[in-house]
Parts: structure tokens; sequence; C-alpha cells
């Protein structure tokens, strides 16, 4: 693995260039800066001859790889850094790359035809992007879903119509990109309508010029990820995350504070459910609508009485849940993902962990509200028997590092029960301190009594 410059948040790849570094075939580039990205990167490294690159990262993935000060949104820096740095391997962490056709770009350019990329095209991305292109694909190819009713200004007043014919609560989702801020439940329909007002003037941008209602779908929630080449697939571990700011599903939404992975209800014959009616009518859809897809899928569900409906797709991998997600992957990651991109998923053998993971988000003090950065952490030297991946840090002047984000640190643990894990988790989180520091106490407790 090459040194990491613990001395700042990113090298500029220019300086790398400079550099005497000796090529191999498993130059892994990951985009992004997150908890998502560490625990990418920290599994890619894992793989044997692998050298990683993370742009930009963060003061954990200067661990396990180089950063460097690219943005993931200036395709040209990143080609010239693939290039240059004979990347044989990209893969895109967060979503908006994606949307904005990084695949696309890639996929034109006769100087990258050899630099495999995981992820789908911009089309394909729309599945994220849009949510309305979502509930449509789903309607038109049979995936279970809520029901539900698009509404711009011009139709306000079907949309208040629409509402009046649900019962309470009522689902409002923007339709585009909100920094996954852009869902409001509600109980009141009065309140609901008048959010609805408040979402089309601009409450998300332009993210919320087009709101979709949805029917209120009761159950239990689970994350399920397949990673597919677009002809095959795997289903990679599932995880069941944690939205609410507080204790008992209190509070703000938030990115998510915590995850848990398996998923007690998650049974065999659910995941052969979520296959028949979910994964494979979607593959059948990225055919028929001649979307290029080879990267991840995740299936934000509802379990139903043991019936499986989708809530959301997203078109890369969730965050907490990759925390605990990537600590079950067993085997070369690397290898996995080149079969992906490769159209031949079917030829890599894959397995997962039989244990049990917990991950806990530590946050900056008011997050998901206002919040200060540069908070110094310490206790992180300390840590034993745990992962803990950085969503939020840099390195400060005097080489400290601090907070940079509204969610900072994922610690996760690994049991042979929810209940080990998160006594481990939470063991450990105690020993981290920052100005401000915040975290649930209740991870995993509502499953405890499933497993």
């Amino acid at each position: 693995m090459y040194p990491a410059d613990n001395k700042k948040d990113a090298v500029d790849w220019k300086e790398v260039q400079g550099q005497h570094i000796t090529m191999v075939q498993r130059n892994v580039l990951v985009l992004g800066s997150g908890g998502r990205e560490h625990a990418l990167a920290w599994k890619l490294a894992q793989s044997e001859g692998a050298h990683i690159y993370i742009a930009p990262g963060n003061a954990g993935t200067a661990n396990v790889g180089m950063n460097v000060n690219i943005k993931p949104s200036d395709f040209e820096s990143v080609k010239d850094f693939c290039l240059k740095q004979n990347i044989n391997l990209v893969v895109v962490g967060p979503e908006q790359p994606l949307v904005d056709g990084i695949v696309d770009f890639f996929k034109s350019d006769e100087a990258l035809k050899a630099v495999k990329i995981i992820g789908p095209d911009k089309r394909g991305a729309q599945l994220e992007g849009s949510k309305a292109f979502a509930k449509d694909f789903m309607e038109k190819y049979g995936i279970p879903t809520a029901k539900c009713f698009k509404v711009n200004k011009g139709n306000l007043e079907a949309g208040c119509c629409f509402l009046e014919s649900l019962k309470a609560p009522y689902v409002l989702k923007a339709n585009g990109l909100a920094a996954g801020k852009g869902v409001l439940i509600i109980n009141d329909l009065q309140e609901a309508k008048e959010e609805l007002g408040k979402m089309l003037d601009g409450k998300f941008g332009s993210a919320s010029a087009t709101v979709v209602i949805e029917e209120f779908l009761k159950g239990i929630e689970v994350s399920v990820f397949v990673l597919t080449d677009g002809e095959h697939y795997v289903l990679l571990p599932e995880a069941k995350d944690y939205k609410r700011i507080g204790d008992g599903d209190t509070g703000l939404n938030t990115g998510g504070m915590g995850a848990v992975s398996p998923v007690p209800f998650c049974t065999q014959e659910f995941l052969n459910r979520v296959e028949d009616s979910i994964v494979k009518p979607t593959l059948k859809g990225f055919k028929a609508e001649g979307i290029n897809y080879k990267g991840f899928i995740f299936l934000g569900l509802m379990n139903d009485s043991g019936n499986p409906y989708v809530i959301e797709y997203n078109v890369r991998m969730g965050d907490p849940e990759t925390e605990a997600v990537m600590t079950r992957i067993e085997g070369d990651f690397v290898d996995l993902l080149h079969a992906c991109a490769d159209g031949c998923l079917n030829e890599v053998h894959y397995a997962k962990s039989e244990k049990t993971a917990v991950t806990v988000m530590m946050v900056s003090g008011g997050y998901p509200d206002a919040y200060e950065k540069g908070k110094v952490l310490n206790g992180l030297e300390g840590l034993k028997d745990v992962v803990a991946f950085h969503a939020g840090t840099s390195f400060n002047a005097d080489n400290e590092v601090v907070t940079s984000g509204g969610r900072v640190i994922a610690v996760t643990a690994h049991g042979h029960s929810i209940e080990e894990a998160r006594n481990l988790a939470y063991r450990e989180v105690e020993k981290i301190h920052f100005e401000g520091a915040n975290y649930r106490h209740d991870i995993g407790l509502d499953l405890m009594k499933l497993q």
C-alpha cells in the first residue's frame, strides 16, 4: 500500500505524478469523501496487489490509500488522473457524478476505454435522480411499490385531492436529489398540503419542482444491495439503517445514524421474493430500456407481512449501511468488481460472513441542523476490535484529525449476535471524544427481539 500523506487532506495529483510509483494491474480510484467511500476503500485495499486512491477522500481514507485532490464532479481531472496513473478500475461512491453522467463520459472517450468504471449510465442513474422516473419504471415493469401521484405547480389542486384520498401519514418526496433530506412524512392532512406548497415553491431547491406524493406503506424497512453486470447479479449483505436523529426514532431525518447487518426478518424466503418480484424485473427493464448498468443497486424496501415493496431505488451503496456491509463481504473485492465491469459476475466466487455487524454513527452537535466544524477528535488510537470509518473528517494545520461534516465517524463492530456486536461498538464509541459529539444509543435494539 502506498504510504498515506497525513500532513494534509489530499495531495495534488500533479504532485503525485512527479513521484516514482510502480504501476500494477490493480490501481483503483474511489470517488468520494464520506464513510461509504472509506468503507469501500478499506475493503478494496485488502485485495492482493491493490493500490487504492481516493478522490478527494478524508482523514480516514489516508490510512488505506492515497488521497488525491480531485473533485468527483471534475470529470476532466478524473480522466487525466486515470490515464497518467494507470488506473484500471474506478468505483463511484456518491450519486451525483452518476446522475451527471460520469459513466457516459468514460464510455464515450476512446482514451478511457481500458478503464473500467462501476456505476450505471446517466439514464440508469435517473432511478435515483428522479423519483418520477423511478415510479414510472416500476409501474411499467410490474415492480411492487406504493401508489403515487406526481405534482407540480400546474396540477397542485389535483395533488391536494390525491392527498385527501389517502390515509395518514402522508409521504411527500422531492423528485430530484436533495442530499437524503427530500422526504417528508406528515400525519396531518392540512400540514401535508402546506408542505406540498412549500416544496413546490423551492423548499428543496429545484429538486422539489416536482413532488411525488406516495401512499404510506406499513411494515419494517430494509436495504437490500445488488451488484449487477446487467445480466448477472449477486445479493450483497442486506442492512437496516436508522434515519432519525434521536433514540426511539424521534426527531429530524438524517443521512443515517447507524446500521445493522444482517437483518433478522430478512429470511431466505423474503430474499427469494425480492429476487423474483424486484431484482429480475428490474434487470429485465434495464435490457428493454437499453440502460447500461454495471454497478450497485440499492433497494430501499418495506417488508409488509413478508411481501417486499420498493420505497426507493438508489444507484450506489448506502451510507451508513456500507460501513456495516463491507465488513461482512469475504474474498477479493477487486476481483468481484472487475467481474462486474467485464460482464462475468457469474464466474467469480462470492461469500459473506455469518457474523453480525453493528455500526454506530457519531455526529456533530446540532446536526442535522446547523453545526460547527474543526472540532479535534481524540481517542481514535485506543480503539480495539472495531473499524472506525471516517465520514466527515480532515486534518488541521497541526496534523490533527478534526470534524468537517455533520456525520463524523462510524464505528463498526462484529459479533455472533446483535447484542454482542452492539455492546462492543458502544464500548468503543465511548472512547472517542470531540466537542458536541452526539450519537444514538439504541441502534439494533429493535431487532434484538427478532434474532
